[in-house]
């Protein structure tokens, strides 16, 4: 006898019943749940798969009350890091008392010796004239290097940093952004807001002295344009680190906005020497917050400007409506951004600490776009000498931005070549200097085809030339495009109306070429000269000789042309003017003698060897 087989369940009932043990299961997961919120550590609450960045609770939908750990793991972090927060804050104290004890040791007290003797009958006021015709267009143009500083900044950077560790661990776990980024935003504009308060201090002084303003309406006018102008700019810099097309917009203009500078900077010149144009520096002040800032620091002297109270309150309104924006945009910035923001940040900030300054400007330029190059083909050259050239002058073309701030930095270098012409003794040794020194930061532009051989000696293992014999030929093409920049500057000073000393802005172009080769073959960096056990706690004479070493190639190059140079400047006349273009010349065979032995003591050292 057998057992009858079960009855047949109705499928129906087995859905109900799955449904029903469905349901079970999930009130008990809830359960569970409830039981365990609240009381759970951080990690216990993490999923297997952890979370994601779009979803940083780790599970799809809106957060909730029980899924936000805000304010648990912020106080974590806050009992955590006492110790460390406690010493950072001693360390930032120093640094803020070292500052502020310079800032009155070189400003505060001087400022205050003028102030006795003007007290005393010293009269300051011959200078007013000339301040007061100078501020519309160099305040517009500080207003707008300030602007274009930061938004440059928000290109790689921004003020939205935070450390890495926030970045890479914290803001991954279910911790709303805001209270975690909201704090850098707002010392990012701190930080930017200080440089400000000193200018307006200083304004307040120059003010003061000159034409004899009121102090306190003084500083009040110049903290107008001090603080709001810098702040303004960081929360431009904010947009520029949020959208990407803010950053294509911001990389497009800037060539056009360091001409426009440099514009001003000249008009402002032409204002001083008795040439102002008056209804253009109205148009030019009232076109922004950079021209604003400058009605406002004119509104206590006798050149106010009218509307100088409504420019104040178009500042006030502009800047408080911009960082409230700002400061509900800050928790907005995507994480993967922040993520690579605060790696290139640390790479530049480890670069600058071992004074490896080329690293920090590569990662810079990296990070922010600027090491694109136009894709632009030129004939094959036919002989085998022209390979070099051929190559410097097709890597150039592809980066014209080298070749347009080789043009910029002429431009000072030429407005101090004519100071230097119309000054004397000392005055004029030290403008010839600091023309040279421009001189040399335009023409060191062109010679970055020479620098990534030397970044790595293997990297010319292409070339059929001893690296030696190859340094010199790289410096072909500089050498030819600083005498046309040069004879291009002459153009422009003869047609001013300056004498035959214009011909000595060509003349230094190989001598200045030849010192940034010496610079381009200095090795790996000596450390040992900052660093060293026999130098003692102090350092010693160890920054001074590393700092010698490290620019010795345009140290040697300005000091050795900067007498001749000086001189034909000031006398004007053929024979002195030939004296020191071939002074030139010699000074540029023998820094080429030097460069050339430089390299051949790279091309011999091992991998690592610094190179003396």
């Amino acid at each position: 006898m057998t057992a009858a087989p079960p009855p047949k369940a109705d499928p129906a009932t087995e859905a109900r019943a799955d449904d029903e043990q469905v349901d079970d299961e999930r009130v008990d997961d809830e359960r569970v749940d409830d039981g365990s919120a609240g009381n759970g550590r951080i990690g216990d609450r993490m999923d297997d798969d952890g979370p994601t960045d779009d979803d940083p609770t780790g599970e799809s939908g809106d957060w909730t009350e029980d899924d936000d750990w805000t304010d648990e793991t912020l106080a974590l972090l806050r009992t955590l890091r006492a110790p460390h927060r406690r010493n950072r804050a001693k360390s930032v104290g120093f640094a803020v008392y070292c500052v502020i004890l310079i800032l009155i040791i070189w400003g505060g007290v001087p400022s205050l010796g003028l102030f006795l003797q003007a007290s005393m009958g010293a009269d300051y006021t011959g200078h007013g004239g000339d301040l007061l015709a100078a501020m519309p267009a160099g305040i517009t143009a500080i207003g707008l290097v300030t602007f274009l500083l930061l938004v440059r900044d928000g290109l790689w950077r921004g003020p939205v940093v935070p450390p890495r560790a926030a970045t890479d661990w914290l803001l991954i776990h279910p911790v709303q952004p805001r209270p975690v980024l909201r704090p850098w935003f707002w010392l990012s504009c701190a930080v930017a807001a200080f440089p400000g308060l000193v200018a307006a201090v200083g304004g307040m002084v120059a003010l003061g002295l000159t034409v004899r303003a009121e102090l306190p309406a003084a500083l009040g006018w110049c903290l107008l344009g001090g603080l709001c102008v810098p702040l303004l700019a960081t929360c431009a810099a904010l947009v520029v680190e949020r959208s990407d097309r803010a950053a294509r917009w911001v990389r497009r203009l800037t060539p056009y906005l360091t001409l426009l500078i440099i514009a001003l900077a000249a008009q402002s010149a032409l204002a001083v020497a008795g040439h102002p144009v008056r209804w253009l520096e109205l148009v030019e002040m009232w076109s922004g917050p950079w021209g604003w800032a400058a009605i406002a620091a004119l509104a206590p002297t006798s050149a106010a400007v009218t509307g100088g109270w409504v420019a104040a309150a178009l500042l006030l309104v502009s800047t408080g409506a911009a960082l409230v924006l700002a400061d509900r945009a800050a928790s907005t910035v995507p994480l993967a951004r922040l993520r690579e923001r605060a790696r290139t940040a640390a790479g530049v900030l480890a670069a600058l600490r071992t004074v490896e300054l080329r690293s920090a400007r590569l990662a810079v330029n990296s990070a922010n776009g600027s090491a694109r190059q136009r894709r632009l083909r030129l004939p094959a050259p036919r002989r085998t000498w022209l390979v070099v050239p051929w190559r410097d002058t097709l890597a150039l073309l592809r980066s014209p931005a080298r070749l347009g701030r080789a043009t910029v930095l002429s431009v000072p270098a030429l407005l101090c070549a004519v100071l230097a012409h119309g000054a004397t003794g000392g005055l004029s040794w030290l403008a010839t200097a600091v023309a040279l020194t421009f001189g040399y930061l335009a023409v060191a532009q062109l010679l970055e085809p020479a620098r990534i051989e030397t970044d790595d000696v293997r990297r010319a293992s292409w070339s059929p030339y001893p690296f030696a014999a190859l340094m010199l030929r790289h410096a072909i093409v500089p050498t030819l495009a600083g005498v046309l920049l040069g004879l291009a500057c002459t153009g422009a000073l003869l047609a001013a109306g300056t004498g035959p000393a214009a011909w000595l802005a060509p003349a230094a172009a190989p001598a200045l070429v030849a010192a940034g080769l010496v610079n381009a073959c200095r090795g790996v960096l000596r450390k040992d000269l900052m660093f060293s056990p026999s130098q003692g706690a102090g350092g010693g004479t160890g920054p001074l000789l590393f700092a010698v070493w490290y620019a010795a190639g345009p140290a040697v190059g300005v000091a050795a042309l900067t007498p001749m140079f000086s001189s034909a400047l000031r006398g004007g006349t053929a024979v002195a003017i030939g004296e020191a273009a071939l002074m030139a010349a010699m000074v540029a065979v023998l820094l080429l003698l030097w460069a050339q032995a430089r390299a051949a003591k790279m091309s011999r050292a091992r991998p690592g060897e610094s190179t003396p």
